[in-house]
């Protein structure tokens, strides 16, 4: 777990080093910003304790994203940072799904993983990442992560140029919608019954 804790600790700094060239928050006026009717604060509003469970020795079943944005942490109100700890059990896949507010620095921390986005010409650029790697999601395009190693978990951190980057997934947002089946039957030219069976599997 040292080891962990160090590329941790590296992952963090590089990002802050960055993270002015990926901001896409508005800029503040202010050394920093507190929440409404709020005129008093202390260390612990600058501080965040959620990513501890991180250091467990176990890894979840699923793919699971341990978050710090302004949702968990409200001292980064007006900062322009965000983090996620992703971690891939063996097997397992963060699906397609885009950050519509930020681009996204990811960083392998122990394991492998598997990466990709498509960029507006529907281009696939695609890469395995080895521990230590970083790879970069540029703001608002699909992309995933996965870990296809059989024997071995993945750990990475991933930065943000924003306090909310925001997380649409693409399955989700198109199967798992109201939008007329119809409609989706036509997009994607598969019949009625196709869209029912792929709705039907995300409801489940």
């Amino acid at each position: 777990m040292a080891s962990i804790k160090t590329l941790l600790c590296i992952a963090m700094v590089s990002f802050l080093v960055i993270q002015v060239v990926f901001s896409s928050d508005p800029d503040i006026l202010t050394d920093y910003v507190l929440p409404e009717n709020t005129t008093v604060t202390d260390p612990n509003y600058f501080t965040f304790t959620g990513l501890r469970s991180v250091f467990n020795a176990t890894y979840p079943t699923t793919f699971t994203p341990v978050k710090a944005t302004l949702n968990e942490f409200p001292g980064l109100l007006g900062q322009s940072v965000s983090y996620a700890v992703l971690e891939f059990p063996v097997g397992s896949l963060n699906p397609l799904h885009i950050h519509p507010r930020a681009t996204e620095l990811l960083f392998v921390v122990t394991g492998s993983l598997q990466v990709g986005f498509v960029d507006t010409t529907n281009k696939l650029f695609t890469q395995k990442l080895e521990t230590g790697d970083m790879f970069v999601f540029p703001k608002g395009l699909v992309h995933y992560q996965t870990n296809f190693n059989t024997s071995e978990p993945a750990l990475a951190v991933s930065a943000f140029g924003s306090v909310s980057a925001g997380t649409q997934s693409i399955a989700n947002s198109v199967f798992n919608s109201t939008i007329y089946e119809g409609i989706l039957a036509e997009s994607f030219n598969i019949s009625a019954d196709v869209v029912e069976r792929i709705e039907s599997g995300l409801k489940g």
